[in-house]
């Protein structure tokens, strides 16, 4: 099945149903956030409709911590900032020591990319660590 474009789509249009995919999208995040422990590892794979992690996979955070700093984008909930900062610090600065180049920066770069999008839009005045 090809892709069907309708150039005739609005942005207005399609403003309810976006509105709708970050509301799903906010309610996904902060069960994750509740129910992950992070000595698990990194969840990517579901089993069951539950998440698991496999060691290889741990690479993945970046889009876990990072799902949460687009949402802040997109919504302005300052609660997904708060979030995505924290659990950037807090879960993936360990990784930094790893010399395996590729791991190291795929796992910072969906959220290093949205917190630089975040500030230069000037939706934040602290970097990403807190500091000024």
């Amino acid at each position: 099945m090809a892709l069907q474009i309708d150039s005739r789509l609005t942005p207005k249009q399609l403003l309810g149903a976006v509105q709708r995919m970050f509301e799903l999208s906010a309610e996904k995040i902060l069960a994750l956030e509740r129910s992950w422990k992070a000595e698990r590892g990194t969840p990517v794979f579901t089993v069951r409709g539950r998440y698991t992690a496999r060691g290889w996979t741990e690479w993945t955070q970046g889009f876990q911590f990072g799902a949460a700093l687009l949402q802040f984008d997109a919504t302005g909930e300052r609660r997904f900032l708060e979030l995505g900062r924290r659990q950037t610090v807090e879960r993936m600065a360990p990784h930094l020591h790893r010399d395996a180049c590729k791991e190291t920066g795929s796992l910072r770069i969906r959220s290093a990319i949205t917190w630089a999008g975040i500030r230069s839009n000037g939706a934040e005045s602290s970097t990403l660590c807190g500091r000024r």
